[in-house]
């Protein structure tokens, strides 16, 4: 009996004690579980580059456990402070944008604050692309030069011919415009002679009227001289 009660009682003991492991073993398992499905500093992501031609760091929670978190982006040289926003990370991930007018290679510091959970920078740090998002129109005022230059040469040639095609046209259109205008009035003159010393058409009708009366004057002085002769003879 004795015997019995000894063997019992350290089957017991042992049963207690892998009780005991099996315990503490599951409260392992749910707090490694439990820390697990926290938020952590990995699920979160951070990348720079251009929406457009603007820049902005973009910073990407993946926690399934939705903890809100605080995101802030630091420049990292001078540790001057750009931008704060909170997320509410997804399991398929939910983004934040930051815009900043960021410069070529310049470093940035993301903070990640959630609760209990994580109070750390997302690792590495976040570099920009070494070219900048909105290029400057350089070839812009290439063209407006060009324009220029080709203006200002069809420009110079442009008073050599107008200077010189007026000189020869001039000469020549003086020379005959005087032509018709010295011979035009020759015919006129030449009427206007003969209209004011009477040869027209009524001469020849005076000169023979003129005729006319001499002879009539003649035969009266002939008749006359004729009878005073008879007259002195009786």
């Amino acid at each position: 009996m004795a015997v019995l009660s000894i063997i019992s009682r350290t089957a017991s003991r042992r049963s207690v004690r892998a009780l005991g492991v099996v315990a503490a073993s599951a409260a392992l398992a749910l707090s490694a579980s439990g820390n697990a499905l926290a938020c952590n500093i990995g699920e979160f992501s951070a990348e720079a580059k251009c929406d457009g031609d603007n820049g902005v760091i973009t910073v990407t929670d993946v926690d399934p456990a939705g903890i809100p978190a605080t995101v802030t982006v630091y420049l990292k040289d001078g540790d001057k402070q750009v931008g704060q926003q909170t997320v509410k990370g997804s399991k398929e991930g939910t983004t934040v944008s930051f815009p900043v007018d960021w410069q070529p290679n310049t470093v940035y510091r993301i903070h990640v604050k959630a609760d209990r959970y994580v109070d750390e920078d997302i690792q590495p740090d976040v570099t920009t692309p070494s070219t900048p998002c909105k290029t400057e129109d350089t070839p812009s005022p290439t063209p407006s030069e060009s324009s220029s230059t080709p203006s200002d040469e069809t420009e110079s040639p442009a008073p050599e011919p107008s200077t010189s095609a007026p000189a020869p046209s001039q000469s020549e259109s003086t020379a005959p415009a005087a032509v018709p205008n010295d011979n035009a009035p020759s015919p006129a003159a030449g009427d206007s002679n003969l209209a004011e010393t009477g040869a027209n058409s009524n001469t020849g009708m005076i000169a023979g009227i003129a005729a006319a009366l001499v002879v009539v004057g003649g035969g009266a002085v002939f008749f006359g001289l004729r009878r005073r002769g008879a007259n002195s003879d009786s």
